[in-house]
């Protein structure tokens, strides 16, 4: 069952949207691409307002001023923290890092990458579903050393990486999205600081959630989403696709 707006009020969402979009030779933040009219950032802010999440922490680096300039365009900048990650061009571990007071604040925390174009009904499956924290998993995946992989061994996840270590029974892709209770939300800012402090600022923010999944396996679940349309927008080839294949499929909220 879909969460109360009790429950809704006590949860935040991070939205990481700092990098460079390097690989897309992009001189604008992945978050300001359009697709239908619509960039990722006012479709990330309707999808989660439209489920009673308005708490919302966005992690800024590369042009934050263009970030702000939609937030104002969208009307949403009154109700959106923007902090900044000033070492944006090194690992996401920092951008996670950085969010350090809203991830020990107390609140259930929804991490989501900014740049996924996805249907909204995967913002209501990540708060209904019942593990107490969750990663959302598409079993239709890429081959390759891209894509993040969610290692099942039963329903049990063993390992999450791209280059998985552990053996398991089958794996899918993880979208980038994922919900923790406050207590691992907490535990998700000690360990990404503990990277930053031990200089380890290369990572990616998945080797630290990875750690936490491997010490504590019976306290993360999964939600399949392999029927629901979704893209991360890395490459050209990316931006054709979801425009021509994931945008005529969502499910689109209509108001932000």
């Amino acid at each position: 069952m879909p969460r109360s707006t009790a429950a809704l009020s006590s949860v935040s969402a991070i939205i990481l949207a700092a990098g460079v979009g390097r690989r897309l030779g992009n001189s604008a933040p992945k978050v300001l691409l359009d697709f239908g009219g619509k960039t990722l950032l006012a479709r990330h802010i309707a999808a989660l307002h439209s489920h009673g999440v308005h708490n919302i922490a966005i992690t800024v680096g590369h042009r934050p001023d263009l970030i702000r300039h939609e937030l104002g365009r969208i009307g949403a900048l009154d109700g959106v923290a923007l902090v900044e990650n000033p070492r944006y061009r090194e690992g996401s571990v920092v951008s996670l890092a950085v969010q350090r007071e809203r991830l020990t604040a107390g609140a259930t925390v929804l991490l989501m990458d900014g740049d996924v174009l996805y249907d909204t009904r995967m913002i209501a499956r990540l708060l209904a579903a019942p593990a107490e924290n969750v990663l959302l998993f598409d079993e239709a995946i890429e081959p390759g050393d891209e894509p993040v992989k969610i290692c099942l061994s039963g329903t049990t996840i063993v390992d999450f990486a791209k280059l998985p270590e552990h053996a398991h029974e089958r794996h899918g892709e993880s979208v980038g999205f994922f919900r923790f209770s406050a207590d691992m939300a907490a535990a998700v800012a000690e360990r990404t600081n503990a990277y930053v402090r031990a200089g380890r600022i290369g990572a990616e923010y998945e080797a630290a959630l990875r750690e936490l999944i491997l010490a504590h396996p019976h306290r993360f679940g999964y939600e399949d989403i392999s029927d629901l349309p979704w893209t991360e927008i890395d490459f050209e080839a990316d931006v054709a696709r979801a425009r021509r294949e994931i945008l005529p499929r969502l499910q689109e909220t209509t108001h932000a």
